[in-house]
């Protein structure tokens, strides 16, 4: 069925360059056309490319990067589009997954395509129960691994774009600070936390990197997104657990279905904290945490307020 939507929208596009509704490429004096595949990366977009560029996000806040479905604009910007960054790590469903499936669709040059994971060594989730090893694709929520993806992106900006390069190094310098700035007071309030209670309990096991990055113990509902998320074994599991290590506080992401932690809090007696903690996606824009910035601070100071009471 995807796979006919896809073909769908590619059709419509084909129409609409048939009635000479498509342009392609930019003009060299316009704003570089950039294609982003979900929000944290439209967002390092915007603060390192600026008013050189022009954006078109592919996967809105509310809607799963694993396994989208490409609409008929969507098709069109990925034609035009000079520059294409995309998370990798599986995140878009891997080279078989619905993006690269668009990006041949449509016939991108690799050359305009960029990842920005490549210097991010993998972590693994899954491989027990019958399950096969899996890459986890969450590791932008570590800050450290947003100066990689920021690093990057100046860098492919650069390559793109040399009229500018002066532009997108001076934006990306600026930037980079901020998120040295995040990842040391990361460390700063991490290390602050009590010893005993620096363990993370989420829903989902997305905080790995960032928790193997700054000596937090993780635990989780379930590991990988499936159909038997909050199942009563792994509730069962966590709720073990929980008891055992003592845990302070539980945490709920702004994105997943509140009620297999309810119930864990439920049957530990242990409370879950007062606001969501954000993994997949930032904010819509006004929001509280509609920035990268903002996501990985708002993040830290739930983390350390939560864990240090």
């Amino acid at each position: 069925m995807r796979k006919l939507i896809l073909l769908s929208a590619i059709a419509v596009f084909l129409v609409l360059t048939a009635c000479g509704q498509s342009e392609s490429g930019s003009d060299k004096n316009g704003p570089l056309k950039v294609v982003t595949t979900f929000t944290i990366i439209e967002d390092l977009a915007r603060e390192i490319g600026g008013e050189d560029v022009e954006i078109h996000n592919l996967v809105p806040t509310g809607t799963d990067p694993h396994e989208y479905e490409p609409l008929p604009n969507d098709i069109k910007k990925t034609t035009d589009a000079d520059v294409l960054f995309y998370n990798g790590l599986n995140l878009e469903g891997g080279k078989s997954g619905w993006f690269f499936k668009m990006i041949d669709s449509v016939g991108q040059k690799e050359d305009n395509i960029f990842v920005l994971t490549d210097r991010v060594e993998p972590m693994y989730i899954g491989g027990k129960d019958g399950h096969e090893e899996e890459i986890n694709p969450h590791a932008f929520i570590d800050p450290a691994v947003g100066i990689k993806m920021a690093e990057d992106m100046r860098d492919a900006f650069m390559k793109k774009d040399p009229d500018r390069k002066e532009n997108y190094e001076e934006r990306a310098e600026k930037y980079i600070a901020k998120l040295k700035e995040i990842d040391q007071l990361y460390e700063e309030k991490i290390n602050a936390i009590p010893k005993e209670n620096r363990i993370l309990v989420t829903s989902e096991r997305a905080f790995q990197y960032m928790t193997s990055h700054y000596g937090l113990e993780e635990a989780y509902i379930w590991e990988i997104d499936t159909e038997e998320n909050g199942s009563p074994q792994q509730i069962k599991s966590l709720v073990e657990f929980i008891k055992e290590n003592k845990v302070p506080v539980l945490f709920i992401e702004s994105n997943v279905d509140a009620r297999p932690m309810e119930t864990v809090s439920k049957e530990t007696g242990v409370p879950i904290a007062d606001k969501p903690i954000y993994s997949d996606e930032i904010g819509e824009p006004g929001e509280e945490v509609d920035t990268y910035i903002k996501y990985l601070k708002y993040n830290i100071d739930l983390i350390y307020s939560e864990l240090s009471k």
